[in-house]
C-alpha cells in the first residue's frame, strides 16, 4: 500500500502508472496516488503514462504539460526511443509491416531502434545492412556474446523507451537479460506489465537500466492505424532515404509510386533505395489515399 505523500501547491511530476482513473505521480517529494480533474474528460483529454503534471495539494492532476510526443496504444507520451524487436527466423520478419511502425516513430519524432534476435539461427546481415544504411541504429543480440546485451542495455539509460514487436520474438528473454529482476515468463503475457488476459488493462512505465520503459504491446496493437491517418504528402518525409530526392522530381506533386521523372524511383532502380523500402511506401500511401473523407 502506498503511504500518503505531502505535495506542495503547484507540484510537479511524472505519471508512472495508469489503472482504473487513478494515476501514480513520481514527484520531487516522493510517490503519489492521484486523480485528475474532470475538466479532462469533458474536453476529451486524459493523462497519458510519461505525462509531466502539476498537481493541486489534494494530490489532484489540475494541468499536463505540454508533450514532445505521445502514441495511441498504450497511451504513452514523451517517448525517447522505441525498440522494435524482429527475429530472424520463428517468426520470420514482415518487413513491410516493420516499415509502417517504424514510419510511426519517424512521424512522431521518436528515434527508432532495431533490434535482431535469434540471429544465432538465422543470419541477419541483410536486414542490418537495409536499416543501418537508412540511418535506423541496429543491434543483433547474441546471448552467449553479453556485450551484445550490454549494448542494448545502455541505450536504456536516462531515457524514457517502449519495446515491441511481434509475439515469439523474444522480447521477455531479452529484458530478463538486460534485467534479470524482472522475471518475466517467457512465451506468456507478463502480468507485471498489467498484460494477462484476466488482469484490468494498466500502462506502466518501470524502472529498467536505468531508464524507464514502457509496456510492450505487439506490433498488432501498436497504434497500427496511426500511419492511415497521415496525409499521404506526408508519408515520403518518413522514409529517410528519399529525402535526398523529395523536390527534385519531374512534377512538384509527384507521388513516387509510378510517375514518369520521379527521382525517387530514378533511385529505386539504380538501387540506392531498397525496393523492399519503396514497396512499403507504395502501400502505406495507397492506404491514405484510398481513405474516405469521414475517417479523417
Amino acid at each position: 500500500m502506498m503511504l500518503p505523500v505531502a505535495i506542495p501547491e503547484g507540484a510537479q511530476g511524472r505519471i508512472l502508472t495508469s489503472v482504473g482513473g487513478l494515476y501514480t505521480v513520481e514527484t520531487s517529494s516522493g510517490i503519489c496516488t492521484c486523480k485528475a480533474r474532470g475538466v479532462f474528460r469533458k474536453r476529451g483529454v486524459l493523462p497519458y503514462v510519461g505525462d509531466y503534471v502539476c498537481l493541486s495539494e489534494d494530490s489532484v492532476i489540475h494541468e499536463i504539460l505540454p508533450r514532445k510526443n505521445s502514441i495511441l496504444r498504450p497511451p504513452v507520451a514523451n517517448l525517447d526511443q522505441i525498440f522494435f524487436v524482429i527475429s530472424a527466423c520463428k517468426p520470420s520478419p514482415n518487413l513491410q509491416l516493420l516499415d509502417a511502425f517504424l514510419t510511426v516513430a519517424i512521424y512522431k519524432e521518436i528515434q527508432p531502434v532495431l533490434v535482431l534476435t535469434k540471429v544465432d539461427l538465422k543470419q541477419a546481415d541483410e536486414i542490418q545492412k537495409l536499416y543501418t544504411r537508412i540511418g535506423i541504429p541496429v543491434y543483433p543480440v547474441l546471448y552467449p556474446q553479453p556485450e551484445t546485451i550490454a549494448a542494448v542495455a545502455e541505450l536504456l539509460r536516462g531515457k524514457v523507451s517502449m519495446m515491441t514487436g511481434n509475439s515469439g520474438v523474444g522480447k521477455s528473454t531479452l529484458l530478463n537479460a538486460i534485467a534479470p529482476d524482472l522475471q518475466l515468463p517467457v512465451g506468456e503475457i507478463s502480468e507485471k506489465l498489467g498484460r494477462g488476459r484476466h488482469t484490468t488493462r494498466q500502462v506502466q512505465l518501470y524502472a529498467c537500466a536505468g531508464g524507464y520503459l514502457a509496456d510492450t504491446p505487439g506490433f498488432s496493437t501498436f497504434e497500427a492505424e496511426q500511419y492511415a491517418q497521415m496525409e499521404k504528402e506526408q508519408i515520403a518525409d518518413c522514409f529517410p532515404e528519399f529525402r535526398p530526392y523529395l523536390g527534385k522530381c519531374r512534377f512538384s506533386d509527384c507521388a513516387h509510386v509510378c510517375e514518369k521523372g520521379c527521382a525517387v524511383l530514378e533511385a529505386v532502380e539504380q538501387g540506392t533505395i531498397a525496393k523492399s523500402r519503396h514497396d512499403s511506401y507504395v502501400s502505406l500511401y495507397q492506404i491514405a489515399k484510398q481513405r474516405k473523407a469521414w475517417e479523417t
